[in-house]
């Protein structure tokens, strides 16, 4: 592990869908949630943070704020400014990279060519510890403190199945929070559940975004009754059939921050 030292040279918040980034003094970062009062703010999601090297942008001649960043620094080499690298500030404040951003057609007008971007973006993060950090404050950078997320949404996706304990559930919409992707990724999940049913991954935890049983996932009900997981049954009215379903109240995994806080009190 090596230690960097840089600075903050910018800071944005986007407070609402559709509105632009607007540039601020200071933000006020939260454990297990984010950017207080910034719409991306999560517990469970592994992208609370976007972090950009101010030397990356001038490079493309990029403003600050136009890829939607929350924090540019200054003064840390490519080298050591990787996916799960530890930022500490100097109100105690820190943040784990867990994956690089990748581009997307929001930013397309920016640049001749999106692949030239890959890696250049920024980092996505997640707070681990609270603390309030302002435009001009040091920075330390401390290479290789975490494992680091892979970039594919479907190895994300294995990583974190496997941590959901056995008595426990997700659905859907937690899957796509937790392993960081777009909304319209829950149709992707379906695949992954049938891509994943040869291998020895618990996906007979994961229920619809309503809390029904996955009709492609091997001895579902079997295996949640042998974690002592109760399974209903009601009449669906359209298909004239009893459907089976977990009362997701009961048994949802409520623990997902675990998933990218792993070792994070280690640092």
């Amino acid at each position: 592990m090596t230690t960097s030292h840089g600075l903050i040279l910018h800071l944005f918040l986007k407070q609402q869908h559709g509105s632009v980034m607007r540039e601020v003094e200071e933000l006020n970062l939260k454990v297990g949630y984010g950017i207080e009062g910034d719409i991306n703010a999560n517990p469970i999601s592994p992208r609370q943070i976007l972090v950009v090297r101010y030397e990356d942008i001038v490079d493309f001649a990029i403003p600050p704020g136009e890829l939607r960043e929350n924090i540019v620094i200054a003064g840390i080499k490519p080298e050591n400014f990787t996916p799960g690298s530890l930022i500490t500030f100097e109100s105690g404040a820190a943040i784990r990279l867990t994956f690089y951003c990748e581009p997307c057609k929001r930013i397309a007008h920016l640049v001749d060519s999106l692949n030239s971007l890959r890696h250049q973006r920024g980092i996505l993060g997640v707070t681990i510890n609270s603390g309030r950090i302002h435009v001009g404050n040091k920075i330390q950078v401390h290479t290789n403190k975490f494992p680091a997320l892979s970039e594919k949404p479907y190895e994300r996706f294995l990583d974190f199945i496997v941590k959901v304990p056995s008595g426990k559930v997700v659905n859907y919409k937690q899957i796509i929070q937790a392993i960081g992707v777009d909304n319209s990724y829950i149709r992707a999940i379906p695949i992954y559940l049938k891509k994943t049913s040869a291998d020895d991954y618990p996906i007979h935890r994961v229920l619809d975004s309503q809390g029904y049983l996955i009709k492609y996932v091997p001895e579902q009900k079997k295996k949640l009754e042998s974690e002592s997981i109760e399974v209903l049954d009601k009449l669906d009215s359209l298909s004239n059939r009893n459907r089976y379903f977990v009362d997701i109240n009961k048994y949802l995994y409520k623990n997902i921050i675990f998933y990218f806080h792993e070792n994070a009190n280690s640092y």
